[in-house]
């Protein structure tokens, strides 16, 4: 019998999922997944710009949901609890973001120009410290890229994150549905996460 053939009665309730997620039932996590993704998906698409940020933040939710789903206390219903950790996600993302300021009147824009353009440029270079340690973390993370994934997996971090094609591109050109790539890189995503 198939999940879908399930009648809503006989279908897990949210509770006992997360208690069987607890235990470390795999299916449980795949199960919620399913139940969730389309309607977070579709909560984050209409807060940000791109569908890209869309796709990289429910997936971000998803790693969080897992990550933290001992926490989760059942005092609101799991649905209040996904729902607050996707907004705490996206509120996230946007504190990220630097965004450009604007001189407020034209003499501050002609005046401090030159000087605002080479301080900036300067603030931008990395010193020595950052570019040894960011060395350092690509190695380690290429590492783990070799020895933690799948062949299939290293090729969707590529296509996904490195040539930042997005997912309706790399189902087609893998002949696979939008879910199962999406599903993949989430668990590609989880083993980098968990190193």
């Amino acid at each position: 019998m198939r999940k879908s053939d399930l009648s809503p009665e006989q279908a897990p309730t949210d509770a006992e999922l997360v208690d069987r997620l607890r235990k470390g039932d795999e299916p449980a996590f795949s199960t919620l997944y399913d139940r969730y993704f389309k309607r977070i998906y579709h909560f984050v698409e209409k807060r940000v710009a791109t569908q890209a940020d869309a796709e990289e933040i429910t997936q971000e939710v998803f790693i969080v949901v897992f990550s933290n789903i001992e926490s989760y206390r059942g005092e609101a219903s799991f649905t209040a609890w996904v729902f607050g950790i996707t907004r705490r996600v996206i509120a996230g993302r946007f504190k990220r973001k630097q965004h450009p300021t604007v001189p407020l009147a034209e003499d501050d824009a002609e005046s401090g120009s030159q000087h605002a353009r080479s301080a900036r440029t300067r603030s931008e270079l990395p010193t020595p410290l950052d570019v040894c340690e960011g060395r350092e973390q690509i190695e380690r993370l290429n590492a783990s890229l070799r020895s933690r994934l799948n062949a299939e997996q290293r090729m969707l971090i590529q296509m996904h994150h490195i040539d930042e094609r997005p997912i309706s591109e790399i189902a087609s050109a893998l002949h696979k549905s939008e879910d199962a790539v999406k599903s993949n890189l989430y668990r590609a995503r989880k083993i980098l996460l968990a190193r």
